[in-house]
């Protein structure tokens, strides 16, 4: 898929000082490991609303299907880096989150031994995913949305130790038996991968000077609900999220106004 590996290129060159050796090849194992599923979304969001938003340009001044293409190819050609590097913000600052989260539930420093060179290794990989993330995104609209992102990740996280605490004292007394504290445990959880894919859409569309579709934001709902807590190849999930030209008319309410990334 020519866009995970778009995504994949410019989140190895945002890591692409970090030293020691050993941290960066840890780094560089967590991106070619993943999904690209956020950087992916990121990038299809931004052709839809640049197309649905050509669509009502050119009803308006009368310009032809040609020129309209014509047009597209060389905006495509001159912002596709700039685009790139924002989809690998989106798609570091993820990574980063989902690394903390797992070290957040292994706590491999409460082992006997205080942890391993591994797990030191870890949470600096997680600490410097984040970081570079919020650096690509820093000077974009998107830049306040990918800050509540990172703080309702921590809020969650604190309210879902206090859920585990209870399952873990129920099961207890219950052989181990799954609770229902066990369910919103999972559910907290996912909301990491809800909240980024929405990320990713407000970045895509604030790329190209817009504000994201409802259908764009009903399907990064959907994508939340079916994926939980991980993503799949994004071959798999985004295969039928195609641009699609009629995304906004001149009737729809979202081309009223330019709404930043940044609006809840």
């Amino acid at each position: 898929m020519d866009r995970a590996d778009s995504c994949r290129r410019a989140a190895y060159e945002a890591v692409a000082d970090v030293e020691p050796p050993a941290l960066h090849d840890r780094i560089e194992t967590t991106l070619t490991e993943a999904s690209m599923v956020p950087g992916v979304l990121t990038l299809e969001s931004a052709a839809t609303t640049a197309d649905g938003r050509a669509v009502a340009d050119s009803e308006r001044s009368g310009e032809t299907d040609r020129g309209r293409t014509q047009r597209r190819g060389r905006d495509g050609d001159r912002d596709s880096d700039a685009l790139a590097t924002q989809a690998a913000g989106v798609q570091l600052i993820y990574e980063g989150l989902r690394l903390t989260r797992s070290l957040a539930h292994d706590e491999p420093w409460a082992a006997e031994g205080n942890g391993d060179d591994e797990s030191d290794l870890a949470i600096l990989a997680a600490d410097i995913l984040v970081a570079r993330g919020f650096y690509l995104l820093a000077r974009t609209d998107a830049a306040g949305k990918a800050v509540r992102t990172v703080q309702k990740f921590g809020r969650d996280q604190t309210r879902r130790d206090a859920v585990a605490d209870r399952s873990r004292a129920a099961a207890a007394g219950a052989d181990g038996e799954p609770t229902p504290d066990d369910d919103e445990a999972r559910a907290i959880d996912a909301n990491l991968e809800r909240d980024i894919l929405e990320l990713a859409v407000r970045t895509g569309a604030a790329a190209v000077g817009d504000a994201p579709s409802q259908r764009l934001l009903a399907t990064a709902e959907t994508l939340a609900e079916t994926v939980g807590t991980s993503f799949p190849p994004a071959a798999d999930c985004l295969a039928d999220l195609e641009p699609m030209p009629s995304e906004q008319s001149l009737e729809d309410p979202t081309t009223d106004r330019a709404t930043s990334a940044t609006d809840p």
